[in-house]
């Protein structure tokens, strides 16, 4: 296993480049919509592809992944809801653990599970503290998880929670609001836990405009993550991806 896309992430993060990541759930997505998609992306000099869900329910993991590689050379990165969402034709995987709740499956459990695969995967693995965070609206992943997030105005909270996964070894931050989220993560939350620690910090949930994205990245997101906003409307990856990336020259 190489650590390609690790060294990728830890090098923007130290020249001020802000990545943006179309998250694409094989659920939400009907056939037909997937090369919109990926056309649509690649156009918008897209990042990163994550890929998963909460809960996948059908077989297209893997033909996703594969249209995507026929298509172009976009990083593929699994953002996996169970232990059932392992395909080794993507690039990476988030390894998540969540740090957030006290629920010991989804510390080391599940993990323990999947180790002998991914140990012989092709796979680059990313061990990530996956932070949940309140979007105003219960999400799947909090009832999937059997967790709670953290109050979405308790940046101390937060801060130490990513500070201790940071001490564990953990390579990334993912502070999650939630898919349709109401609201997206507060910028106070971000700016607190991005000074906080030193690894890369990837935001998602409740993200909808342009605006959003540009604001996360510059209150101090190193990648932001796009998924339901774009499921809504495919035409706002372009203006997402290019607000991000007008972040990376704004200085703060």
């Amino acid at each position: 296993m190489q650590d390609t896309l690790y060294k990728k992430f830890l090098q923007d993060k130290k020249d001020g480049k802000k990545s943006f990541a179309c998250l694409l759930d094989p659920d939400k997505l009907s056939l037909s919509n997937v090369d919109d998609a990926i056309k649509m992306s690649i156009e918008s000099e897209v990042d990163y592809f994550f890929v998963g869900g909460s809960l996948i329910v059908n077989l297209m993991l893997d033909e996703l992944i594969s249209n995507i590689k026929k298509q172009c050379d976009i990083p593929v990165i699994l953002f996996p809801g169970g232990t059932n969402q392992i395909s080794y034709r993507a690039d990476a995987l988030l390894f998540l653990s969540l740090i957030s709740g006290r629920n010991p499956d989804l510390l080391i459990g599940k993990h323990v599970e999947t180790a002998p695969f991914l140990k012989i995967s092709p796979l680059e693995i990313l061990s990530t503290g996956y932070i949940l965070v309140d979007g105003g609206v219960p999400t799947t992943v909090s009832y999937m998880s059997n967790t709670y997030p953290i109050p979405g105005n308790k940046d101390d909270i937060a801060v130490c929670t990513a500070i201790a996964g940071e001490f564990l070894g953990l390579k990334l931050m993912y502070m999650d609001a939630g898919s349709g989220a109401r609201t997206p993560i507060s910028d106070s939350m971000i700016t607190k836990v991005s000074s906080g620690v030193d690894c890369p910090l990837i935001i998602g949930g409740g993200i909808r405009t342009p605006e959003m994205c540009k604001q996360k990245a510059l209150a101090g997101a190193d990648v932001v993550v796009v998924g339901n906003a774009i499921e809504s409307e495919p035409s706002l990856v372009k203006e997402m991806a290019a607000a991000v990336h007008e972040a990376s020259s704004v200085k703060v």
